[in-house]
């Protein structure tokens, strides 16, 4: 579900319990967001959103920590919760929870044409990142004119601008980087 405006916040795993509990993957920065929403979009059999109620939500402990259980509004047995396994719970982009000021979603950065002083380097086509707080996330930048992908660090040392709406990345990378990937 490539450009479109909505977020996925949570990947549904399988049913969690009897009555149409699903155990999700949270794809969210920001679990207290469940605590908030009650209003998602579900991925129907199409891959198209389709409007949703989320009437419950917990937290799991043990082999499931990390995970997060949604109970939705008409998913009341383990048949109904099995039907949902794999989907995707969006919402609108516009219901993101606000960033800092020096924060972007990595969705946002998802073609995006990076250029190095003012020359086009390539699409940014993937975000692989980082989980470590030293470490930087890397754009996966298809090259132009090529099949080849470049893997560039997403530093802000390295950034210039980044204009989101203009879909616009200006850098300033390191002498060599380009021909180390290259």
């Amino acid at each position: 579900m490539t450009d479109t405006p909505y977020t996925a916040i949570a990947r549904l795993l399988r049913p969690q319990g009897r009555k149409g509990e699903l155990l999700a993957d949270m794809l969210t920065d920001f679990p207290e967001r469940f605590k908030t929403t009650t209003s998602v979009l579900l991925e129907n059999p199409k891959g198209e959103p389709a409007p949703a109620t989320l009437e419950e939500h917990w937290f799991p402990t043990g082999r499931n920590a990390g995970r997060v259980v949604l109970k939705l509004k008409g998913i009341d047995s383990i048949n109904d919760a099995e039907t949902l396994q794999g989907k995707l719970v969006l919402v609108p982009d516009d219901e993101r929870v606000p960033l800092d000021e020096d924060r972007v979603w990595v969705s946002d950065l998802i073609g995006c044409e990076l250029y190095h002083h003012d020359n086009l380097i390539g699409t940014v086509a993937e975000v692989h990142e980082n989980e470590s707080p030293e470490g930087a996330s890397l754009l996966v930048v298809r090259k132009s004119h090529s099949e080849d992908e470049l893997l560039i660090p997403f530093v802000k040392a390295y950034i210039l601008s980044l204009d989101i709406q203009a879909k616009r990345i200006e850098m300033k990378l390191p002498d060599g980087l380009l021909e180390i990937n290259g």
